[in-house]
């Protein structure tokens, strides 16, 4: 059985193309683009392109003969050790094009399995990727084991009673339960930290999106993170949950997820539904969308398709039109005929419509705000403290007497939170909520 794809390859990509297809030319055009893009993010370097059309897949080798004769020539000619079909192989043609080519064969879905394996950072993500990894292998075991049967008739030619092809089934089965207990701890700890965040009554806002949309980049500037940014596809596999202060808005938490692809890989989206949890939960999805994208349309119900799948249909959506700065598009908010806030179109790369981005959650959100002065005394100096610390006072005058006169721009939830602090911090702030018109 070869062994999984390592740095350094150079492939012979086969990109296949259905002849009954109704696609237009730019979306077919778009998706070799995606899975060359693919490749690059596995770091492989592509020795050569070979197009194939097909009116109906074959059973046996998914191409015709004629077809993978000339992928043979091309491993040969380029000095090729890989593979890499933009398709869904099943186990029986797998194993014939490699016996054709003489080399390791590897479909879309084995090549995005390869990347997360890659990209995985934490404990929990490497879980979640190796159990994907191995359920994708267990339909693939008969490749390489025929030669070690170890069953045998005889008097003392009898083996343990298994195969090696059952040994390792059995032994697969065992490190898959593992893992799906391992993930199950890890998830407990996470819906923990979810009951913590939500004890705060802060809301939870969401960033879903096609990958490479720029999710990554939004969230660093709203929320002055550091997560990586790439222009590769799936930059960004962990969670990470930040919060994010705005005039507009007061604070919300605000979560990067995984990026979304077309026809992700099924055990992916399994292995890595507890990750996608922070989207089922949240009071609001962010889909960042990237304007200048000519597949926008397609990626859209890509997305739209894995929220289904993941029980996130029904929480609430507002998108998020990214690139304008590529795509031309002016900044700013877009209402539907109900004068309902629909989308919202920025740059995070410029930073451009971030302030309106902001405002539109707050709008779908219907977070509460006191506006107006508020006195603090100065026995109730921590108040003062946190709300500077939320950039929620605008203006400030020190009455030398009892305190200080302060006009503040705060949302309801974050003076919530403020009313639980000790002594009368938390008085004042649970009184300014009750007084509040």
């Amino acid at each position: 059985m070869f062994e999984s794809a390592q740095r350094g390859y150079r492939a012979v990509l086969v990109l296949v193309a259905d002849k009954r297809s109704h696609d237009s030319a730019m979306v077919r055009a778009a998706a070799v683009d995606e899975f060359i893009e693919l490749v690059k993010a596995a770091d492989v370097e592509i020795a050569a392109l070979i197009d194939a059309p097909l009116q109906q897949a074959h059973a046996a080798s998914y191409v015709g003969k004629g077809k993978l004769a000339e992928i043979k020539q091309q491993v040969e000619d380029a000095g090729a050790d890989l593979v890499l079909v933009n398709r869904e192989l099943t186990p029986i043609q797998e194993r014939n094009i490699e016996r054709e080519v003489c080399c390791q064969v590897l479909d879309r879905t084995a090549l995005i399995l390869d990347i997360f394996a890659q990209r995985a950072a934490t404990y929990e993500g490497k879980l979640q990727v190796e159990l994907a990894q191995l359920k994708h292998l267990s339909t693939r075991l008969v490749r390489g084991w025929t030669h070690l049967e170890r069953q045998k008739g005889g008097i003392g030619l009898r083996g343990p009673g298994e195969t090696q092809l059952e040994t390792d089934r059995r032994l697969l089965g065992e490190r898959i339960k593992m893992l799906k207990q391992r993930l199950s701890a890890v998830d407990k700890r996470r819906q923990a930290g979810r009951a913590r965040r939500r004890q705060g009554q802060e809301s939870v806002v969401a960033l879903v999106g096609y990958t490479n949309a720029g999710k990554s980049t939004l969230f660093n500037r709203l929320t002055q993170a550091d997560v990586l940014v790439e222009d590769k596809l799936f930059a960004t596999l962990d969670p990470t949950v930040r919060r994010w202060s705005a005039s507009e808005l007061g604070t919300v938490l605000l979560s990067d997820t995984v990026g979304f692809i077309s026809a992700l890989p099924h055990d992916l989206v399994a292995a890595f539904r507890s990750t996608l949890q922070e989207a089922r939960e949240a009071d609001l999805l962010l889909h960042v969308i990237d304007g200048a994208d000519p597949g926008m349309a397609e990626h859209m119900h890509d997305v739209d398709a894995v929220l289904q799948e993941i029980d996130a249909g029904q929480v609430p959506v507002l998108k998020v039109f990214n690139k304008a700065d590529r795509s031309g598009a002016e900044t700013g908010i877009r209402f539907d005929s109900n004068d309902q806030c629909a989308s919202v179109t920025i740059s995070a790369l410029a930073g451009a419509g971030l302030d309106e981005l902001a405002r539109a959650v707050n709008l779908r959100l219907g977070i509460g705000r006191l506006r107006g002065m508020l006195h603090i005394p100065f026995a109730a100096a921590e108040l003062r403290a946190r709300l500077f610390e939320l950039d929620a006072i605008e203006a400030e005058h020190a009455n030398d007497d009892d305190g200080f006169n302060v006009s503040v721009n705060v949302a309801d939830s974050s003076l919530q939170q403020l009313a639980r602090l000790p002594g009368e911090a938390g008085k004042v702030a649970a009184q300014s909520l009750s007084h509040k018109p």
